[in-house]
């Protein structure tokens, strides 16, 4: 059974810092596959700074086309929002039996990990590999048997400052991967 690590994100856009942390999850013992799954729109999140779905997704496909343990997942595009991971994670394991499916997240979401819906049930049937973020390295749930820390580099790079720099005309190139990096200038996306 294929052990496969889902890493969510807006991926609003993915960058350079989102490929290095699925790449080291690749490095962790048992773990074969990372697909990254683009979510709709978050509730607390203003909508127009957000692309649509399918140009998200097609970031995330070029990023990742190079690397066939990486993959890009759109299953939340199709389920009703706002999408509960609780739902995503059933979803999956219904559509894909001979998988194991297991969770990517950074140790800032594990602080607020006790408020999503139903936590108890996903720390009960699914590994967590947690990152680290600036700020939460204290979190109670760090050592519980599901969740593994990992190792990854920690860099201040986000999807909002990539953003801001291109609506301010900066060069955000080795920020993205080049098949990215093309795509967000042919379609002009975050300029002003």
């Amino acid at each position: 059974m294929k052990r496969t690590a889902l890493f969510f994100g807006s991926f609003n856009p993915i960058h350079v810092g989102h490929l290095i942390i699925a790449n080291t999850m690749l490095q962790q013992e048992g773990i074969d596959e990372v697909w990254l799954v683009p979510s709709p729109q978050n509730p607390l999140k203003e909508r127009s700074s957000l692309l649509a779905d399918h140009h998200r997704m097609q970031m995330v496909r070029r990023a990742i086309d190079d690397n066939y343990r990486l993959r890009a997942c759109d299953i939340e595009m199709h389920l009703p929002i706002p999408s509960y991971t609780v739902v995503t994670l059933a979803a999956l394991s219904e559509k894909y039996p001979d998988r194991e499916f297991c969770l990517i997240m950074g140790s800032d979401n594990l602080d607020t990990f006790e408020r999503w819906r139903n936590y108890e049930y996903i720390l009960e049937h699914y590994r967590l590999y947690v990152y680290p973020r600036p700020g939460s390295e204290h979190c109670k749930l760090r050592s519980h048997p599901s969740v593994t820390m990992v190792d990854v580099p920690m860099m201040d790079i986000s999807s909002s400052y990539i953003r801001a720099q291109i609506a301010a005309g900066r060069d955000v190139r080795y920020l993205l991967t080049e098949p990215v990096y093309q795509y967000l200038t042919e379609m002009h996306f975050y300029e002003n």
